[in-house]
C-alpha cells in the first residue's frame, strides 16, 4: 500500500460521516472533515516577510488554526511529517475569465443604435453584468492552475468596454460552489474594448471609447443625484459597484496612461491591467499612483538565422525580447505596486519559466511572492483570509521540496480550503540532478528534472547537444538518446536503475546491437553549487546585458533627452517671413527657447557658435494637416463625434516624428479624419522627439476641430452606407440640426438651471461662442458655399478649408467670409469629386487674399513640405518668399499661433531649420531641426545613431542565436509595415500591444 494512498486513508478516516450540509445532497453522501490536521517540521512562509524554520502548520475547517515553532496539536489530529519541505501561500490570480465562456459575436453589419431598453444607450456598456451568472467551475483548467501553484483566482466576462462585475472563486475541485465561492461581487472591469455581443457601432476607436466613458460617468451622477424620471439598470449597477476594486484592462502602456487619464477626470483610480512595457516610460507609469495587474507574457527570441529576414525586424521588437524580462524588476525598484497574473499567456504552462526569467532579471524573490499573494489579497480587500498563513487564513498553501522560485524545485501539493491537490508524490524518489558518464568513447553530461512527474532530459557530449527521451517509474529509468555521429540516424537506449540516489546503473544498447555496462554518477552537492553560482553569475549578466531604454525606446530615440542650448549661428541667409524679409550674412542668436536677437557680428559668451556660412537658416516647417503621431484618427461610429479629441490618442512612439523632423517640419496639426460630417477635435503639438505624449501638445493650445464634405461623409465608397447622412443635401441637414441643438443647450445653460453635461454640445457651443475653430475638409464648390452659409447662418466663420482643391472657383467668396485655404500642391484626379484640381489652386487663392498654405495629409509628403512649397513658384509665380510662408508663417496663422511660431521674429518660440542649401531647393538638407532651443535632429548625430542602431541590432541577433543554439525555442519573423493614416482610415478592433 503507497504512502499517498495510506494518507488518503488517514484523512478519510478522520471525516464526520454523515454530517449535513446546509444544502441537501441529490448525489451521494456528503462528508466533511472536522479534525484538525497538522503538517509538522516545515519550512513555512507565514507571508513574503515572515519565515519559519522546522515549524508545524494547524489547520481545520479549511482555515489555518496556528503556525509556528511550538504549536500545540490537539489529540484529534492527523499529523502529517513534511520534513526537508517548504510550505507557501498558495498564489492568487486577481485576473482572469475563469470558467467564463466567451460570448458569441452578434451577427455582421454596423448598427446605429442600443439593442436594449430599460439600459444605457449604449451596448458595450453593460455594468449591470454579473460574472456569476455565467460561472461555471472548470475542473481541468482548475487542475492546470493547481499546478502552477494558484489556489484563489478573480474572474469576470471579459466582454464589453464596462463589462460588470466579478468575483473570487477558490480552486477547490473538491468542493461545490457554495463552499468555491469566497465573494461573489469583487471587482468591477473596463476596457477600451467593445463588447463582440453588439453591433452597434460607436464607439470605432479608442478616443471613442474614452468619450464614451467620460460622458458615462458624467450621466452616472447626474442620474445619481435624481435628475432623471425614469429608470436605467445600467447606470443604477455602476454607481452601486463603485466601491468595488476597479480594474482597468489597459494592455500597453500608452492605453494604461489613457486609462488613467480617463479616471482621474472621473474621479476613479483604476487598478490597472498593464502590457508588459511599462518600463519604457516609468516615470509617467509612477505618476498613475494606479496598482498595475501585470501579464509575464514575455516574448521568444526571432529566429534570426536567416540574414535577410533579421534585417527586415525592427529594433524595437528586438529590444522588447532583450527587455521585457525585466519590466518587473525595474516597476519595483520604481516603488510601483504590482500584482501578477497568467492573463494574456497563450500557454499558462509558460507561466513558472517567464516568473523565473523575471527573477533571473534581477526581481527579488520576496516581490515576486508578494505579487502573488498579499498584493492582490490587499487589492481585494481579503488580507484577513488571503495571501498568508497567519490564523484565520484560508488553508491555501502549498508544499514544495524547496524554494519555489528554484527551476528544480517540485511542487508536490496545493491544498485549496483545507483540501489537497496531489500534484507530485512527495515519497517517490527524485532522481533530479546533473549526471555524468562515459560510453563508447565518448564523455557525455546528463541533466535530469522534473523526475517525478514528466522527467526532463538534456544530454550534451561536448557543444553537442544530442535529443533525448526519458521515461521513469518505480526507480528504473529509460534513456534513449540520438548518437553524436551527425550523419547518421542512430539512437542508443539505456535502461538503468535510480535505487541509489547518487547513481545510475544498468546497460546501453548501442545502435548495432551490443550491449555494454552503464553506470552515471550524480555531481556533488559541491559541484552543484558551482554549477548554482554560474548561473547565479550568467543571471547578473544577463541583467547588465540589458539593452538600453531610449526616449522613445526604438530607433534614433534618445538615451538622454537633449536640453535647450544657446546657439549662436554665423553669416546665414535668414529668412525671416518678416518685414525684413531675406537677410544675407546674418547671425541669428539662440537663447532660452526663444529667439534673442537678429543681426550681423552678434555674439553671447555663453552661446555655442555654428558656422552658417553659404546656409540658410528658416522657422521650422508646419503642415496644417497631418495624421502621423497618432494611434486613432477617425470616429465613425455616429454622424458627430465632437466629442472625441486626438489628444486622447497621440503617439509619441511614431518613428514618423523623426522623420518629419529631419524634413524641417516642427509643428503640425493631427487632425481627427473625414469619417462623419462633425469629426473630432484636433491635436496640435510640436514634435518634440522622445517627450511624452502630453508634453508633445501646444501650452495653451488653440481649439480646433475637424468636419468634413463630400465622398466620405456620405459614404459613397461604402458598401454598408446605412448611416444618415447619404446624400450632400443630408450633410448640410446634421449641421443645420446639430447646431440647432447647440444653441439650445447653450441657452439652457446660461440661464442658469440645472442641466446634463454633454461632451459632444459642449464642443459645438463652443464653435457658436468662436472659441473653437473648424478646420473642414472640403473639395467641391457647391459644399463649400453651403457651409460658409451655414456658420452665417449661425454667426461664426470657418477657420480653415482643408483640401480645398476648388477653392479657386470661390476664392473670393472665401476671401469674403473670412476663412483660410489649406490644399495640395499638385495632387488631382484621385478621385472623382477631385477632377477639377488644378495645380495653380494655391496661387490663385493667395492672389485673391486668402491666407494659404500647403499641407500634407501624408506621412511621406509631410517630410518634404519644403520642395512641395516650390511648385507654387512654378504654378502661379508666386515669390520664393511667400512660397515658404505657405509651410510656415501662414498655417501658424491658420492655426492661430503665429505670435508664437512660423517666422523669426525676437521673442518668438526658437522654433528654427538650419538648411544645407536653399530650403525650396530639391538638393536642401535640413541639417538642424531645433525647437525651442532644443536640437531634435542633427544629420551629424543622425550618421552617428545609425551606426549605433546597426550595431545594437548586431549584438540582439547574436544574443538570439545563442538562445537557439541552446535549443530554446524562438518565433519566426514575420514582417511587419506600419499603415500612414489619412483621412479616410478606419480603426478595426482596437489593438493594445505597443510597437
Amino acid at each position: 500500500m503507497t504512502k499517498v494512498f495510506l494518507r488518503l486513508l488517514m484523512l478519510m478516516c478522520s471525516f464526520s460521516l454523515f454530517a449535513q450540509d446546509y444544502f441537501p445532497s441529490n448525489t451521494g453522501v456528503k462528508s466533511k472533515n472536522t479534525n484538525y490536521t497538522a503538517l509538522t517540521n516545515a519550512t513555512i512562509y507565514v507571508s513574503p516577510t515572515e519565515v519559519l524554520s522546522n515549524a508545524t502548520l494547524l489547520i481545520k475547517d479549511g482555515k489555518v488554526v496556528n503556525v509556528g515553532t511550538s504549536v500545540n496539536i490537539p489529540k484529534n489530529t492527523t499529523t502529517i511529517d513534511v520534513s526537508g519541505k517548504t510550505i507557501y501561500p498558495s498564489f492568487i490570480d486577481i485576473y482572469t475569465s475563469f470558467g467564463v465562456k466567451n460570448p458569441e459575436r452578434g451577427g455582421n453589419g454596423p448598427r446605429y443604435g442600443a439593442s436594449r431598453s430599460g439600459f444605457y444607450w449604449n451596448d458595450h456598456v453593460t455594468p449591470e453584468q454579473d460574472v456569476m451568472a455565467s460561472f461555471n467551475y472548470d475542473s481541468k483548467s482548475a487542475t492546470e492552475l493547481h499546478q502552477l501553484g494558484f489556489g484563489v483566482v478573480n474572474t469576470h466576462m471579459p466582454d464589453g468596454i464596462v463589462r460588470g462585475t466579478g468575483a473570487l472563486i477558490a480552486l477547490n475541485n473538491d468542493a461545490d460552489n457554495s463552499l468555491r465561492v469566497v465573494d461573489g461581487e469583487t471587482t468591477q472591469h473596463f476596457s477600451f474594448r467593445k463588447s463582440v455581443k453588439s453591433r452597434q457601432s460607436y464607439p470605432s476607436s479608442i478616443m471613442g471609447s474614452m468619450a464614451l466613458l467620460r460622458q458615462m460617468y458624467n450621466d452616472a451622477k447626474w442620474y445619481a443625484d435624481g435628475n432623471v424620471d425614469t429608470k436605467d439598470l445600467s447606470l443604477e449597477a455602476l454607481n452601486k459597484n463603485t466601491s468595488l476594486l476597479q480594474i482597468f484592462e489597459a494592455g500597453s502602456r500608452a492605453n494604461l496612461l489613457r486609462a488613467d487619464k480617463v479616471g482621474d477626470e472621473s474621479n476613479v483610480q483604476y487598478t490597472i491591467v498593464g502590457g508588459g512595457d511599462e518600463y519604457e516610460r516609468i516615470n509617467e507609469v509612477k505618476q498613475t499612483n494606479a496598482t498595475i495587474i501585470l501579464p509575464i507574457d514575455f516574448r521568444l527570441a526571432y529566429d534570426v538565422e536567416n540574414a535577410h529576414l533579421a534585417s527586415t525586424l525592427s529594433l524595437s521588437d528586438m529590444r522588447a525580447w532583450n527587455q521585457e524580462p525585466h519590466n518587473p524588476r525595474l516597476l519595483a525598484e520604481n516603488g510601483i505596486n504590482f500584482a501578477l497574473t497568467t492573463h494574456g499567456l497563450k500557454s499558462k504552462k509558460s507561466f513558472k519559466s517567464n516568473l523565473l526569467k523575471a527573477i533571473e532579471s534581477g526581481l527579488s524573490k520576496q516581490k515576486a511572492l508578494e505579487a502573488l499573494t498579499t498584493v492582490p489579497a490587499s487589492l481585494l480587500g481579503k488580507s484577513d483570509i488571503l495571501g498568508t498563513l497567519k490564523a484565520g487564513s484560508y488553508a491555501n498553501f502549498l508544499i514544495t521540496s524547496g524554494d519555489i522560485f528554484e527551476k528544480n524545485t517540485k511542487l508536490f501539493e496545493n491544498w485549496v480550503q483545507g483540501e489537497a491537490h496531489v500534484i507530485e508524490d512527495m515519497n517517490t524518489r527524485d532522481i533530479d540532478g546533473d549526471y555524468t558518464f562515459k560510453l563508447a568513447g565518448e564523455d557525455y553530461k546528463l541533466s535530469i528534472s522534473g523526475s517525478t512527474s514528466k522527467p526532463n532530459a538534456k544530454l550534451e557530449s561536448g557543444d553537442l547537444q544530442l535529443g533525448s527521451k526519458l521515461n521513469y517509474a518505480n526507480d528504473w529509468v529509460n534513456l534513449t538518446f540520438k548518437t553524436t555521429d551527425s550523419t547518421k540516424s542512430e539512437f542508443i537506449r539505456v535502461v538503468a536503475n535510480a535505487a541509489n540516489s547518487n547513481s545510475l546503473n544498468g546497460k546501453a544498447i548501442l545502435p548495432n546491437g551490443n550491449e555494454l555496462s552503464f553506470f552515471a554518477s550524480k555531481a556533488s552537492s559541491n559541484e552543484q553549487d558551482d554549477s548554482k553560482k554560474k548561473d547565479k553569475k550568467d543571471s547578473e549578466a544577463s541583467n547588465e546585458n540589458m539593452s538600453p531604454i531610449t526616449y522613445p525606446n526604438l530607433a534614433f530615440g534618445f538615451t538622454e533627452q537633449p536640453k535647450s542650448e544657446t546657439l549662436l549661428f554665423k553669416n546665414a541667409t535668414v529668412w525671416t517671413n518678416e518685414k525684413d524679409g531675406v537677410l544675407e550674412n546674418t547671425d541669428l542668436l539662440i537663447k532660452n527657447g526663444k529667439i534673442s536677437k537678429i543681426g550681423k557680428n552678434l555674439s553671447d559668451k555663453n552661446a555655442t557658435v555654428i558656422d552658417a556660412t553659404g546656409k540658410h537658416i528658416t522657422a521650422g516647417i508646419i503642415d496644417e494637416h497631418s495624421h502621423i503621431a497618432a494611434a486613432s484618427i477617425n470616429e465613425g461610429g455616429q454622424n458627430s463625434s465632437a466629442e472625441v479629441t486626438i489628444e486622447d490618442v497621440i503617439d509619441d512612439e511614431d518613428i514618423n516624428i523623426y522623420r518629419n523632423l529631419a524634413g524641417g517640419v516642427t509643428s503640425i496639426q493631427i487632425l481627427h479624419g473625414s469619417a462623419n460630417p462633425i469629426g473630432g477635435r484636433s491635436a496640435i503639438i510640436k514634435l518634440k522627439w522622445g517627450e511624452s505624449a502630453e508634453d508633445l501638445i501646444y501650452d495653451n493650445s488653440p481649439k480646433f476641430i475637424k468636419f468634413a464634405l463630400g465622398e466620405n461623409v456620405k459614404q459613397s465608397r461604402s458598401s454598408r452606407n446605412e448611416r444618415f447622412p447619404q446624400s450632400r443635401m443630408g450633410v448640410e441637414q446634421v449641421f443645420v440640426d446639430y447646431f440647432t441643438r447647440a444653441k439650445a443647450y447653450d441657452d439652457a445653460k446660461k440661464s442658469g438651471k440645472p442641466y446634463r453635461k454633454d461632451y459632444e454640445m459642449e464642443v459645438l457651443a463652443e464653435i457658436l461662442n468662436k472659441e473653437r475653430f473648424i478646420s473642414c475638409h472640403s473639395y467641391v464648390q457647391s459644399e463649400i458655399n453651403m457651409l460658409m452659409k451655414v456658420a452665417e447662418q449661425f454667426n461664426f466663420n470657418i477657420n480653415t478649408f482643408t483640401h480645398i482643391l476648388e477653392g479657386y472657383k470661390v476664392a473670393d467668396k472665401m476671401k469674403d467670409h473670412g476663412v483660410g485655404g489649406s490644399t495640395f500642391s499638385d495632387w488631382w484626379a484621385y478621385k472623382y469629386e477631385v477632377n477639377d484640381a488644378i495645380p495653380y489652386n494655391a496661387s490663385i487663392m493667395h492672389n485673391a487674399g486668402v491666407v494659404t498654405a500647403i499641407n500634407s495629409d501624408d506621412a511621406e509628403m509631410s517630410r518634404r513640405l519644403n520642395q512641395e512649397a516650390a511648385k507654387s513658384v512654378k504654378y502661379g509665380n508666386v515669390s520664393e518668399e511667400d512660397a515658404l510662408k505657405f509651410v510656415t508663417l501662414n498655417p501658424a496663422k491658420l492655426l492661430h499661433l503665429d505670435d508664437r511660431v512660423g517666422s523669426l521674429k525676437v521673442g518668438k518660440d526658437a522654433d528654427v531649420v538650419l538648411w544645407s542649401d536653399h530650403p525650396l531647393s530639391v538638393y536642401a538638407k535640413a541639417e538642424k531641426t531645433i525647437i525651442e532651443g532644443v536640437t531634435y535632429f542633427d544629420l551629424e548625430r543622425d550618421k552617428q545613431m545609425r551606426k549605433a542602431v546597426q550595431k545594437e541590432k548586431s549584438e540582439l541577433i547574436n544574443s538570439m542565436l545563442q538562445e537557439k543554439n541552446k535549443g530554446l525555442k524562438t518565433q519566426p519573423i514575420q514582417k511587419k509595415e506600419k499603415e500612414l493614416l489619412h483621412c479616410d482610415s478606419m480603426d478595426g478592433e482596437h489593438t493594445t500591444h505597443h510597437h
